[in-house]
C-alpha cells in the first residue's frame, strides 16, 4: 500500500470511528487534530497546519504555551474542582484581574461560567430579573449571535438555529443592523435590556455603523433598560485592546451594564464571565438564584490568568494591533479581497463576487491552512495573538491561487 493510500484508509478510520460514537451535530469533522504547539497544529497523517482560526477565536496564546501549559500543570496538582460552595485563590485572582482591565468601579461583579452561551444565560436572566413582570421585552440585533442553548438561542439572530426548537424563549425582538429608527421604535418602558455585540462575529466579522453604541446606551438610558455588550468573540485582546468597547473608534465611550466574555478567555480551557458594572449588581441575582457546578473552576481560572498575564508581559495588545494593520493592508491588495472589515486580529474578509467560501476553505485546508467560510462570500481569520508576520507570509502568497483555485 503506497503513503497516499495509508493517509486515505486512516483518515477514513476515525472519520468512521467518529460518526459511530459521537453525535452527528457538527457534521463530519474536517481533520483529526493530534498536536499543537505556538500557531501551528498537526494532524494524525503527521501534516502541519498553519491555525488562523485559534479554535473561533479561542486559543489567544496559540497552542500549549508554555505560561497556560505551566499554570494549568501546577493548578491541576495542587486542586482541582471544589465546586459553588467554596472559592479559590485563582477565582478571586482571576476576577480581581477582570476589575483592573476593565477599570470597574465599586459594586461591579464577575460571575464565571463554562462557555459564552452560559455567559450570555446569566445575562439574560439578569435582564429578567431586573426588568419584573413589567419589562419583559429584550432586544436583539439582526445577525447577533449569543450562542445556542435556550435563552441564548432566542437572543440569536439565524432563523435556521431557532425554529426547530420553537416555541422558544418568548419575549426577546429582534430588530434591523444599524437602523436607528426602528432601534427607537423599540426601546420603550417594558424593555428589559439590549444585547449587542460591538462586533458581529458569526455573521462575517460586521462593526455597527458610527454612532450606533452610543445611540442604544442613549435610548438604554432613558428606557431605564439594561445595555448588555456580547464580547465573547471580540474580548480578551482580539481587537488590540483589552475589550472591543474599550477602543473608542468601536465603543464610543459606551459604558456598558454588564459584559460576556469566553473563548479567549481560558485560551483552550472552558470558562465565561458574566460581569456587572457598577450598581447595575445591586439590582440583579441575589444568592441561590443562578449558580453552576464548574463555574469558577480552579483549573479554568489559573488558565485565565495566565492568558491575562501573558499578554500584559508579552505586550500583545500592542503586537495585535500592529499584526492586525498590517495584515489588512496586506490582504487589501490580494485580487479577489473587496474589502477588509474588523478590527486587531479579528478580521472578515469579503471575497469578489464569483468566489465560493467553502471552496476556498477546502482548498486551504489541502494546502495546510485553517481558516472558517463564516458566512456567503465571506471568510473569516481569527488566529493566536502571537501570530507573527513570518508565521503570515506563507498564507499571504498562497491565498491568490486559493481564491481562485
Amino acid at each position: 500500500m503506497n503513503e497516499t493510500n495509508a493517509v486515505t484508509d486512516q483518515a477514513q478510520t476515525w472519520r468512521d470511528d467518529f460518526s459511530r460514537v459521537l453525535s452527528p451535530v457538527f457534521g463530519s469533522p474536517q481533520l483529526d487534530l493530534v498536536r499543537g504547539a505556538g500557531v501551528h497544529a498537526w494532524d494524525a497523517s503527521g501534516k502541519e497546519y498553519l491555525d488562523l482560526l485559534a479554535g473561533i477565536a479561542v486559543n489567544a496564546l496559540g497552542h500549549c504555551h508554555p505560561a497556560w501549559v505551566k499554570a494549568i500543570t501546577e493548578q491541576a496538582s495542587t486542586l482541582g474542582h471544589i465546586s459553588n460552595f467554596f472559592t479559590s485563590p485563582p477565582q478571586i485572582a482571576l476576577a480581581e484581574k477582570l476589575h483592573e482591565i476593565l477599570d470597574l468601579p465599586s459594586g461591579s461583579a464577575v460571575f464565571f461560567s463554562n462557555s459564552g452561551a452560559e455567559a450570555n444565560e446569566a445575562a439574560f436572566k439578569m435582564a429578567r430579573r431586573a426588568g419584573g413582570g413589567s419589562r419583559p421585552i429584550i432586544i436583539a440585533i439582526e445577525g447577533a449571535f449569543h450562542g445556542r442553548t435556550m435563552g441564548a438561542l432566542a437572543l440569536t439572530a439565524k432563523a435556521a438555529y431557532r425554529e426547530p426548537f420553537a416555541p422558544g424563549v418568548p419575549g426577546v425582538v429582534h430588530i434591523p443592523y444599524g437602523d436607528v429608527d426602528a432601534l427607537a421604535a423599540a426601546i420603550n418602558d417594558t424593555t428589559a435590556a439590549v444585547f449587542i455585540e460591538p462586533i458581529q462575529g458569526e455573521v462575517g466579522v460586521r462593526q455597527h455603523p458610527a454612532g450606533y453604541l452610543t445611540k442604544v446606551r442613549e435610548l438604554t438610558r432613558e428606557a431605564g433598560a439594561l445595555l448588555v455588550l456580547d464580547e465573547v468573540q471580540s474580548g480578551v485582546a482580539r481587537t488590540g485592546s483589552w475589550f472591543a468597547h474599550q477602543d473608542p473608534e468601536i465603543g464610543e465611550g459606551v459604558v456598558p451594564d454588564i459584559i460576556t466574555s469566553a473563548k479567549g478567555l481560558g485560551g483552550g480551557m472552558p470558562i465565561g464571565a458574566t460581569i456587572t458594572v457598577g450598581d447595575a449588581n445591586t439590582k440583579l441575582l441575589e444568592a441561590g438564584q443562578h449558580g453552576t457546578t464548574f463555574g469558577g473552576n480552579p483549573i479554568a481560572c489559573a488558565a485565565g490568568l495566565a492568558v491575562l498575564e501573558t499578554i500584559e508581559t508579552e505586550n500583545l495588545l500592542a503586537h495585535t494591533r500592529d499584526t492586525g494593520e498590517w495584515l489588512t493592508e496586506q490582504l487589501l491588495t490580494i485580487e479577489g479581497i473587496e474589502k477588509v472589515t474588523g478590527t486587531g486580529l479579528l478580521l472578515g474578509l469579503e471575497l469578489a463576487e464569483g468566489l465560493n467560501e467553502k471552496a476556498i476553505v477546502a482548498r486551504a485546508l489541502e494546502a495546510g491552512f485553517i481558516i472558517n467560510p463564516v458566512a456567503p462570500g465571506r471568510l473569516r481569520l481569527a488566529p493566536p495573538l502571537i501570530i507573527t508576520k513570518d508565521d503570515l507570509a506563507p498564507f499571504l502568497t498562497a491565498l491568490p491561487g486559493l481564491l481562485h483555485g
